[in-house]
């Protein structure tokens, strides 16, 4: 049987020939003396994958045999599959160029479990022996604080912002710096909304945010952009593994989702106490601060066509922006080819910071 078939699974199978044909499909790879159930998870997958999971459990078997013909009271014969195991069973594909480890347990189970499922793809585990740790050589520790904060920030300027309440969680775009003065405002709208779409679904995967969603999306007045949306929205939640119902854009740009919780919600404490009021407020996290310097700087660079920028800030900001010979204003300037004068203020609280155009006046973000 060709390979590239797909097995087509439902409760009811009307005709005969769709019968047949499941049946020859699934004969085609069954092992003799064996029986085997195909759920309907395996709906519209390929027979080889189906073919490759089949002989993986079959061999499982074939080592139970084994171990059990010399085995004696007590022994564990077979255990259910480690945590590290059972997250790359579920979220392991083709994608995967590379898995990084910093514990040597660790790093040996993942390679014993790729070698067993897929040996091809064995060499791309990676034990992580460096002196910065994995999370900062690696950049997860900024990606966990912009990722979880009430306000989520996207690379091309749009941003979410995230609310969470006992009756629903309400996410509110904005598109921050992202105009594009030759579009129209309902192309511009479209363009936010398809992409903050992404984005959302994303982060209903990470925090698990169950019971009701509510997205205040751009408005849009075209039906046919409102359909867009919508539809991006439902590809984009079909990787979520938890049940879930989506509504049409109203009329006022809303669109409500249901959301069953799979796991308890993910919520991760990331601000910070102010160091200039005595503790008693929070910031949002000090890591995040260079990313939003430099997303405002490039706005004003590419879309202000701003000349002779200063920029003011805190000393302490301003000792580390400064500090070294290749800092932040050689790569700014590398990166915008404008050079940033960067002036300290003693008024300014910690986090603090401001433009000024070439005449000296503060722009308004």
């Amino acid at each position: 049987m060709p390979f590239s078939d797909k097995i087509s699974v439902s409760q009811k199978i009307k005709s005969a020939e769709e019968r047949n044909r499941l049946k020859r499909l699934i004969t085609s790879i069954k092992p003799k003396n064996c029986g085997i159930i195909i759920r309907t998870v395996a709906e519209n997958k390929l027979v080889a994958d189906l073919d490759s999971d089949l002989r993986n459990l079959y061999k499982r078997w074939e080592i139970i045999t084994q171990k059990l013909a010399t085995a004696k009271p007590p022994q564990k014969i077979i255990g259910e599959i480690d945590r590290t195991s059972a997250i790359l069973r579920d979220a392991l594909n083709e994608s995967f160029n590379n898995i990084v480890v910093n514990d040597t347990g660790i790093y040996d189970e993942i390679r014993a479990y790729i070698q067993r499922i897929a040996p091809e793809k064995v060499n791309i585990v990676k034990l992580h022996t460096g002196k910065v740790p994995i999370f900062d050589q690696n950049g997860i520790d900024k990606q966990i604080k912009n990722s979880f904060g009430k306000i989520v920030t996207i690379k091309s300027g749009t941003y979410l912002v995230i609310e969470h309440t006992e009756a629903l969680h309400v996410i509110d775009i904005n598109s921050g710096h992202r105009v594009n003065q030759d579009q129209n405002q309902e192309t511009n709208a479209l363009e936010v909304n398809l992409e903050a779409a992404t984005e959302v679904a994303r982060q209903l995967r990470l925090r698990d945010m169950g019971g009701i969603v509510v997205i205040d999306f751009i408005d849009m007045t075209q039906g046919l952009n409102r359909r867009k949306l919508f539809e991006k929205l439902r590809d984009e939640m079909k990787r979520d593994r938890a049940k879930h119902s989506i509504l049409p854009p109203s009329k006022f740009g809303l669109v409500q989702i249901t959301r069953q919780r799979v796991r308890p919600e993910m919520s991760v404490q990331i601000l910070e106490k102010c160091p200039s009021c005595d503790g008693t407020g929070k910031i949002r996290p000090t890591i995040l601060l260079t990313d939003d310097i430099e997303n405002n700087l490039g706005y004003l660079v590419r879309e202000q066509n701003e000349k002779g920028l200063s920029l003011v800030v805190h000393p302490y900001l301003h000792a580390f922006l400064t500090h070294g010979w290749f800092n932040f204003r050689w790569k700014w300037w590398r990166k915008y080819g404008q050079w940033v004068s960067i002036k300290p203020q003693n008024a300014y609280h910690f986090l603090e910071y401001h433009f000024l155009n070439k005449n000296g006046d503060e722009i308004k973000m």
